[in-house]
């Protein structure tokens, strides 16, 4: 169905760039980049998907059983999203807030055309009925010489709004802390919108900067015809490989510092913050929980509890959870059974979902959902789309949000602040860019 050819690359960061500028030609594209983060379950450094053979697209309604028809019909690679919203398909759930970007709940593609890129091998994965343009595009990719600019002239400031003010997120914060002093939930990620009306970017550019301020493991670009997602995650949300499935929820940040000493600083007294482990161990036994839904008696596993790690902007804590599933487990009761992440949601999980539709704003839409694919033999990979961009470009709508966790020990002005924090990476790219 697929033929395979493989290429040597000597410049592979050249490549990287030249091979997402190429794709533009297409109408449906997820490039997923690991930014060369290494680690024991990273499958390869970036990976191209564009040109949809099939596609599907859904509103929340079943949207879990005709994504497990397309899934086992296709019985090829699909990439795609799964957007926060359908949380409506797996509980009795519903989504009212406002909603700007009209992204759909779920799409998914079957593509003609797959890149490949581990170190300095490329690997080419095409349809058969386009195989023998393999080695043209190769050679298009390689003749791309640099990544053009957005261009100086008709310079067209960005004006960025939040969608609720300071005082408006402080009464809403003690709303959700009065929720969880009652005992209705023990914890819930309360998120905001920031966004910008009436305004114009260049996708591609958005995302190298994007990209280039914070290098994350789970970078993703995808375009649905004329909707973007500019995404520097760094969290995983569920990988399956083979009777292995793997979860590493983040909950925890600190910022970083230019100064070494501070920095490690920093680093240390987040590694030690009663506070932020117990928002951490709150979400892993959540991830525990969903996984036992399909896991081997006796299978889940937290492999890693509480670790720091570093990224350009900020500290994070990471667990990883992991289980085992019976071989012929399907690929995507395995992601409903836990879908929305936990990190994304709070415990008890419905309880929170409902609070959260309560006291947000808007829509989360792909927001705290996934963006991945699905591999012939039902192996799959998600992130999570926090730290990302949503642009609708025919309604010229753009729109980043961030959110924290609300635990009883949480401090309004606090969780206020590290929402700027995690902010600033988009607020920053998208205040510098151009229209062209």
């Amino acid at each position: 169905m697929r033929k395979e050819i493989n290429f040597k690359v000597d410049d592979i960061l050249k490549f990287k760039a030249a091979v997402l500028e190429w794709a533009q030609q297409f109408e449906e594209i997820v490039w997923l980049d690991s930014n060369e983060h290494e680690t024991r379950y990273t499958s390869f450094d970036a990976l191209l998907a564009a040109d949809a053979l099939t596609s599907i697209i859904s509103d929340s309604t079943d949207a879990f059983m005709n994504l497990e028809e397309y899934q086992s019909r296709t019985k090829d690679w699909i990439f795609g999203y799964l957007s926060y919203d359908l949380k409506n398909d797996v509980e009795n759930l519903t989504s009212d807030n406002f909603d700007e970007l009209d992204f759909p709940d779920l799409f998914f593609f079957q593509p003609k055309r797959i890149i490949s890129i581990s170190g300095t091998e490329v690997c080419f994965k095409y349809l058969n009925m386009v195989s023998d343009e393999i080695e043209t595009d190769f050679k298009s990719v390689l003749s791309l010489k640099t990544v053009p600019t957005v261009q100086e002239p008709s310079v067209v400031p960005i004006r960025i709004r939040m969608r609720i003010f300071k005082d408006e997120y402080f009464k809403r914060v003690h709303r959700m802390l009065a929720h969880i002093h009652r005992g209705d939930i023990y914890e819930a990620n309360f998120c905001q919108e920031f966004y910008a009306e009436d305004t114009e970017i260049e996708p591609l550019e958005t995302y190298q900067q994007l990209n280039a301020i914070s290098k994350p493991p789970f970078a993703t670009y995808l375009r649905l015809q004329n909707q973007y997602v500019l995404s520097a995650s760094p969290e995983r949300y569920l990988k399956k490989l083979g009777d292995k499935v793997i979860s590493q929820p983040i909950k925890g940040t600190a910022r970083r510092s230019s100064q070494r000493d501070e920095d490690q600083r920093l680093k240390s007294t987040l590694q030690h913050d009663e506070k932020e482990r117990a928002e951490n161990i709150m979400i892993v036994d959540l991830v525990r929980n969903d996984l036992a839904k399909n896991a081997l008696k006796g299978s889940v596993t937290v492999e890693e509890l509480c670790g720091v790690y570093s990224f350009e902007q900020v500290h994070q804590m990471v667990s990883t959870v992991s289980a085992k599933v019976k071989a012929n487990e399907k690929p995507v009761d395995i992601i409903k059974h836990t879908f929305p992440m936990g990190s994304m949601t709070g415990a008890p999980k419905v309880s929170a979902m409902k609070i959260i539709e309560e006291l947000e704003s808007f829509k989360r839409g792909v927001y705290s959902g996934a963006v991945g694919y699905f591999a012939p033999d039902g192996d799959f990979d998600f992130n999570v789309i926090i730290r990302s961009i949503l642009y609708n470009q025919n309604k010229r709508y753009v729109s980043f949000s961030v959110g924290s966790a609300i635990t009883a020990k949480s401090i309004p002005e606090n969780e206020y602040e590290e929402c700027l924090l995690k902010a600033k990476a988009m607020r920053e790219v998208l205040e510098e860019s151009r229209k062209g």
